[in-house]
Order: structure tokens, then C-alpha cells, then sequence
């Protein structure tokens, strides 16, 4: 909707800023360095809404905590927008300059009363309409939000339901407001910001525009393909289609990190070419034809990281890799002169030099300035740039340059694996604070939070179940089955349960998660999974 891949606003907002929607994001175990910042923010004195279907540790520091059903975020945000309309809240001014199908938006959303909302969501209405008012009259507002929004069948649609209301309000394009998705990775930004993305050069630029492939086809002497290609989704789609029947895997784990572990593990094994190049022997690289072991990129590599503020940062070498191991764009340059291309040393800050080249959004960062600077936030046109601290400024200009921001009207689309009699249950997956992703990392240090995995349920449902503080249980789901003691938590709903895929090797949740995918992100749908929970009948552990 704004044309680039990157939170709009700076961490020091959040400190700055009059009150904050975390919709979908319990920053303070998964994203606790943002966390601190959220923190000074309500110290300061902003009013934080925590919208999530746990009462998580994040929605402990909330002024309000908006418990919606798994799945019916647009029907909430839908229901705050018309809210918003019909109090006569909108930024009109803002609206008519700076944006384009505002009435489609406005048909769209009024059948999503506050009594329908509350119906689909959960949520009370008075709770809503008191998230509307504060949103719209808040002099500086944030939305943020995290993978309880994008791991979704529909999750393209869910930002954009979130980005309509900052369009609503004029929470866009100026200090202490925006919209900030907060990256799940380290250097998850980064990735997409030097084109790791089937349809994306470096700086976001589309790879499917003429004017900016040539560009590339120039520096590079080659012919760039025109079209996009997939995305991990489509990837492992074309695996069962025997169109991708080679893979080369950088740092990710996909046999255990991927949805319906069952059916990604019989496409890996069907290829007929598979590389991993990890600092560990992951699950993924046990099945490998070849395992190239690569560096610590945080303390074996020169190179640099971007975070979710588009801070881009110096990342220096502090030691050598062990035995074999080599940097990965070492790795990456001897493939390709024993390919037959012969790129030259293997030199970071030259590889940087040829992004700033291409990309614009990067031009002036120079590693002198980034370590000047401290490190500087894109984009940054020239070597006298600043970098820009929020995103959008633009939008606030009579007229505004460029294309005017586009609302689009989306429809509440509930889960895909549906509540029934045989699996009446709602599995939602996430991560905790000890932990990280398949465990390959955090699993090799202890930890004295960390606990292994559980079937976290509410009191009301170990009650209905007859279940057990520890007690072990088959959780099924329509993919497949899994063992797993349960823990009572009194900070869920009746209705839902949460497990964690921090320990594959132990409890392999993603056995029952289902591969419904977003057609536009390709985004496996993890958080909604419909389960039974099937009792043992043996002893609960003392």
C-alpha cells in the first residue's frame, strides 16, 4: 500500500508516542529488546491495547486487553473502522488528500456493527468502540504487530485491514505514529531489503519492471529473469509437481520449522539434489546430499544487519570460524568460480558497495558513515543523507507527490481447519521468551526458564477434560498426532491452547499444523489449528 517492505516509524517513538495498539505480538518474550522501548513509552505515559487471543506477558502491561478469537482479526479492525466513521472520527482532511478508495472502504466495513464484531471476535463492544475513540482522537497512535497477524491463511489481508485504519486516521507519515511490523529474525529485514524475495530486486525494487532489471543486467552480465519466481510456499507446491527437484538452504531449518511436517518431510526427501549450508547439523542437513558449514554471521563474519526500525548496522568480525567452516559469502563466491564465474575476493564492504550501486534506498551508506553513525535507517539517498527516522512524510504534503495511499476493503475470512465435534479445540503456536524457532540454537545452552514443551490449556478446560498439571496427552489434529504433558494456564480462554515448536525433537508440533497457505504471502496458517486432546490414562510424573 505505501510501495516498500519496512516498519514506518523508529523505536524511540514507541517512547514518544500517546498510545499503542500491539495487535497479534507478544513483544516482550519474542521481540524483548523493542519491548524496553514500549516500556519507557507507557512510563512516559501512552495508553497501550493489547489485542491477542492469550492474556500474554506483553498484555499484562496493558491498559486493555481485547481477547479476540483466533482467525477474526479483520472482523475487529473492520468494526473499529466503521466505529471510527460513524463517530464522526475520521480524518477527513487527511483522507482526501492523501488517499484513494475511501468509499469503497466505508460500503465495505458497514456491516461490521459492534454487535456483529462482538459475535465473531469475542470481544465486547464496549471494549471496541473504547479502542476506536482512544485510536482516532490519540494525538501520535501505532499499531504494531507480529506473526499473530501474518501467520495466517489470509495474512496479506489482515495488514492490510491494520494499514486502513492508520489511512482512517492519519496515523501514517509523521512522528510517534505509524505501523511497525516487527521482524520475527534477526536480519529479517535485511533479507528482504537486498532482494531475497521471488519478486524483488535489492531496495525493493520489482524485478518484473523493465527499467530497473536492465539496470542490474548491466552490472551483473547476465539477463535477469522478467518474472517473479516462488516464494517458499510455491516452492515446496512445485516440489510435489517435480518442477523443483534441487534446493540450497541458507540458515533455515524447513523439516521442522515448516506447517505439516509429515508432508514437507516427503517433499525434501523427494528432491533429487538437496544443500545445506548451516553452523549446525539440523534436521533439514541430516537429509542433505551436501552440508557446507558456514560461519556465526554474529561473530565469524564482516557484513552488516538490518533491524525492524530499517537500521541498517556494521556486524565485525570477532574470530575465526572453527575447523571447516567458512564464512558464508566465501562459500556463496567458491561456488560460483567452480561454476565458472569468477567474482573477485570474497570482500563484504565490496559487496556492499555493489548494493548501494543498485539500490537507491541504500546509496549513502557507506561503512565509514554506518560506523560513524552508529548505523543509519533507509532509505538514505546520498552521502550527505541522514537516513529517515519515520516513513511517509510525503503523504502530508498539499498535494502529495507520487501516488496517493490506496485503502483496500477486505473481508473477515475465518480460519481453514474448522471447529467440529471430532477436533473441537483451537491449537495456536508461537514462541517463548528461553527459546528460539526449532530449538537448533537455544538447544545448546541451558536455560533456567526453559521447561520443554507443553499442551498449555485453560483451568476451565483441564476441568471439562479431567485433566492434570502434567499429565501426558495425545494432541490430534487432522495431519497427524503427537504426545505431550499437559500445564494449566490461567492466562487462556476456554477453547484454546498453545503449544511452542522450540523442541521438534521432543514434541513435534508442526505435525499437526495445518499448510493452508496465503495466496499473496505464501504464509502457512500456524496460528489456527483445530485439535482434539485424547486422554492416556497413564501416571502423572511427581
Amino acid at each position: 500500500m505505501f510501495g516498500a517492505g519496512g516498519g514506518t516509524s523508529s523505536y524511540r517513538e514507541a517512547e514518544e508516542t500517546d498510545l499503542i495498539v500491539l495487535w497479534g505480538s507478544n513483544a516482550r518474550e519474542t521481540h524483548p529488546i523493542f519491548f524496553h522501548h514500549l516500556l519507557r513509552g507507557v512510563r512516559n505515559g501512552a495508553r497501550l491495547y493489547a489485542v491477542d487471543p492469550r492474556r500474554t506477558s506483553s498484555a499484562e502491561w496493558a491498559d486493555v486487553w481485547l481477547g479476540l478469537d483466533v482467525g477474526s482479526d479483520i472482523a475487529l479492525a473492520n468494526a473499529i473502522g466503521r466505529e471510527i466513521i460513524h463517530a464522526g472520527l475520521a480524518n477527513m482532511e487527511f483522507i482526501n488528500r492523501a488517499t484513494d478508495d475511501f468509499e469503497k472502504y466505508r460500503a465495505k466495513v458497514e456491516s461490521y456493527t459492534l454487535e456483529y464484531a462482538e459475535r465473531e471476535t469475542g470481544v465486547p463492544a464496549a471494549a471496541i468502540r473504547e479502542l476506536a475513540h482512544a485510536y482516532a482522537t490519540a494525538d501520535k497512535a501505532m499499531i504494531c504487530w507480529t506473526l499473530g497477524i501474518t501467520e495466517h491463511h489470509n495474512a496479506v489481508d489482515n495488514v492490510l485491514a491494520l494499514i486502513d485504519l492508520s489511512l482512517l486516521t492519519g496515523h501514517v507519515g509523521k512522528w510517534g505514529s505509524g505501523l511497525n511490523p516487527l521482524r520475527g529474525q534477526n536480519n529479517v529485514q535485511g533479507g528482504g531489503d537486498m532482494g531475497a524475495l521471488p519478486d524483488r530486486l535489492p531496495g525493493f525494487q520489482y524485478v518484473e519492471n523493465d527499467d530497473l532489471r536492465l539496470k542490474c543486467d548491466a552490472l551483473w552480465n547476465c539477463v535477469v529473469p522478467a518474472k517473479r519466481g516462488w516464494h517458499l510456499s510455491g516452492m515446496l507446491e512445485a516440489m510435489d509437481r517435480h518442477e523443483l527437484t534441487a534446493l540450497y538452504v541458507i540458515g533455515e531449518n524447513p523439516m521442522q520449522s515448516e506447517a505439516d511436517r509429515t508432508l514437507t518431510e516427503r517433499r525434501l526427501t523427494g528432491l533429487d539434489f538437496l544443500v545445506v549450508q548451516d553452523i549446525f547439523l539440523t534436521a533439514t542437513a541430516e537429509i542433505a546430499d551436501v552440508v557446507l558449514p558456514a560461519a556465526a554471521s554474529w561473530a565469524e563474519s564482516e557484513g552488516t544487519v538490518t533491524n525492524s526500525e530499517r537500521r541498517v548496522q556494521r556486524v565485525r568480525k570477532a574470530m575465526d570460524p572453527p575447523g571447516d567452516a567458512r564464512e558464508d559469502l566465501w562459500i556463496i563466491y567458491e561456488i560460483a568460480r567452480r561454476m565458472g564465474s569468477d567474482w573477485g575476493e570474497a570482500s563484504a564492504e565490496r559487496t556492499w558497495d555493489e548494493v548501494r550501486s543498485i539500490s537507491p534506498v541504500h546509496r549513502g551508506m557507506t561503512y565509514k558513515r554506518l560506523e560513524e553513525l552508529g548505523g543509519i535507517q533507509w532509505p538514505c539517498w546520498d552521502e550527505s543523507h541522514p537516513g529517515e527516522l519515520f516513513l511517509h512524510s510525503r503523504l502530508w504534503e498539499d498535494p502529495v507527490p507520487g501516488l496517493r495511499a490506496p485503502f483496500v476493503a477486505v473481508d473477515h475470512d475465518p480460519p481453514v481447519d474448522r471447529l467440529t465435534e471430532d477436533f473441537p479445540i483451537r491449537l495456536t503456536t508461537g514462541r517463548r521468551l528461553d527459546s528460539y524457532n526449532t530449538g537448533v540454537q537455544s538447544g545448546g545452552f541451558t536455560s533456567p526458564l526453559r521447561r520443554g514443551e507443553s499442551l498449555d490449556i485453560s483451568p476451565e478446560d483441564a476441568e471439562r477434560f479431567s485433566l492434570a498439571e502434567g499429565e501426558r496427552v495425545r494432541v490430534v489434529s487432522r495431519r497427524g498426532s503427537v504426545e505431550v504433558p499437559v500445564r494449566v494456564d490461567p492466562s487462556l480462554r476456554p477453547g484454546l491452547t498453545f503449544m511452542t515448536m522450540h523442541f521438534p525433537d521432543d514434541v513435534a508440533t508442526n505435525i499437526l499444523t495445518i499448510d493452508a497457505t496465503d495466496p499473496k504471502s505464501g504464509t502457512a496458517e500456524f496460528k489456527a489449528t483445530a485439535i482434539r486432546i485424547e486422554k492416556l490414562g497413564a501416571a502423572v510424573p511427581a
